[in-house]
């Protein structure tokens, strides 16, 4: 849970339906409250009305590109405590280290275990468990 009992915020930028459906999946089950976009070119604006505590961010979407848009809100000072995990099917090393180097704050490879993604998830909102830890995990 974040700050005052509300749960965390995560925006999912995902152009790929199947991808974004089991990530919809796990953020349900992990207890936080999502939305999800699938065009690069409505994040910005998106980001800065809901101002996520986490952006699940596809490097390869239409129109305006995870990196571009990791850049910008690195830029945006208002922005700050936002965290950005990028997520590719290209995931080589030339790949993390870009996003990395454009203010990243994690990098997964697709296709990616839901274990895998919801251990990184919870490490970039600050390791809390949520309350759905003993149902099933």
């Amino acid at each position: 849970m974040a700050d005052g009992g509300k749960p965390h915020s995560v925006l999912i930028v995902e152009d790929e339906d199947n991808i974004a459906i089991a990530l919809d999946y796990l953020m349900t089950r992990e207890g936080y409250a999502h939305e999800r976009i699938a065009s690069g070119a409505e994040a910005m604006t998106k980001i800065r009305a809901m101002h996520p505590d986490l952006v699940l961010l596809d490097v390869m979407l239409p129109e305006v590109s995870g990196y571009e848009i990791c850049q910008e809100v690195r830029m945006d000072r208002t922005l700050d405590d936002v965290k950005i995990l990028m997520m590719t099917a290209r995931g080589s090393a030339v790949e993390r280290r870009k996003g990395l180097a454009l203010g990243a704050d994690g990098f997964i490879a697709k296709p990616f275990e839901l274990k895998e993604l919801r251990t990184e998830v919870r490490r970039l909102l600050g390791g809390e468990a949520s309350a759905a830890e003993g149902a099933g995990s």
